[in-house]
C-alpha cells in the first residue's frame, strides 16, 4: 500500500521516499522549514544498506527528525521502535499524524523538544542506533556528542552528516564503518568498540 502524506501546510515542491521495507514507497512532502534539509534518497538507500543487519529489533534514535525519514525507515525496515526527536512544533505535528497514518506507525515516538535538553535527561544505554543531522548552521555536533554519546548502548551505531569541509570528530571508541560524500554533506556511520 503506497501512501502520501503531507508534513505541514506550507511545503516545499519536494518529497521524499521511505526505500524499503513494509512502507516502500511511501512518500513524505518536506515542509519549508529553515535548516530543513532532509537526507537524499541515494544516501539513505546507502545508509540503510550498511545498517540492515543490525536493524531488525533495533531502539533507534532519530535526533532533529525533521521530515522523519530517518526514523520511518528504519522502522519500515524493522527496527523494534523509533524515537524521533523535533523541536519545531509544527513538524513534531506532523510527525505525529504521520506515524498514526501508517500501519504499525505506533513503534515510533514523537518527541517535540529541544534536542539538548532532551538527551540531557535520558538514561545511558537507552539507543541501538543513533541518527545526527543538525541544522548544519546551528554547529551542534560537539555539544550534541557529548550528550548523545553516553546514551547508546555498547555495539551501538551512529550516523552523522556534517558539512563536507567540517565533519565531527569522535573519540577513540567509535569506528568508521563506512563513508560518502555528495557535493555539500559528509555522511558516516560509526561504531561503538
Amino acid at each position: 500500500m503506497k501512501h502520501v502524506i503531507k508534513h505541514a501546510r506550507n511545503t516545499a515542491p519536494g518529497s521524499v521516499r521511505i526505500i524499503g521495507g513494509r512502507w516502500r514507497g511511501t512518500r513524505l512532502l518536506v515542509a519549508d522549514r529553515p535548516g530543513l534539509r532532509p537526507t537524499p534518497d541515494r544516501v539513505r538507500e546507502t545508509l540503510f544498506n550498511w545498517l540492515m543487519p543490525v536493524l531488525p529489533g533495533a531502539r533507534v534514535l532519530d535526533l532533529f527528525a525533521g521530515s522523519g525519514a530517518l526514523g520511518l525507515e528504519s522502522l519500515s525496515r524493522g527496527a523494534a521502535h523509533a524515537t524521533l526527536v523535533e523541536s519545531d512544533p509544527v513538524l513534531a505535528s506532523a510527525l505525529r499524524d504521520v506515524a498514526g497514518r501508517l500501519e504499525g506507525g505506533h513503534a515510533a515516538s514523537v518527541v517535540q523538544a529541544d534536542a539538548l535538553g532532551w538527551l540531557a535527561v535520558q538514561p545511558q544505554g537507552s539507543f541501538d542506533i543513533a541518527f545526527v543531522d543538525p541544522p548544519f548552521a546551528a554547529e551542534l555536533w560537539d555539544k550534541v556528542l557529548a550528550l548523545l554519546l553516553p546514551k547508546l548502548h555498547e555495539g551501538a551505531w551512529l550516523y552523522l552528516e556534517s558539512p563536507v569541509e567540517s565533519t565531527p570528530a569522535l573519540p577513540p571508541q567509535w569506528a568508521l564503518h563506512r563513508e560518502g560524500r555528495t557535493r555539500e554533506v559528509y555522511y558516516a556511520l560509526h561504531r561503538r568498540a
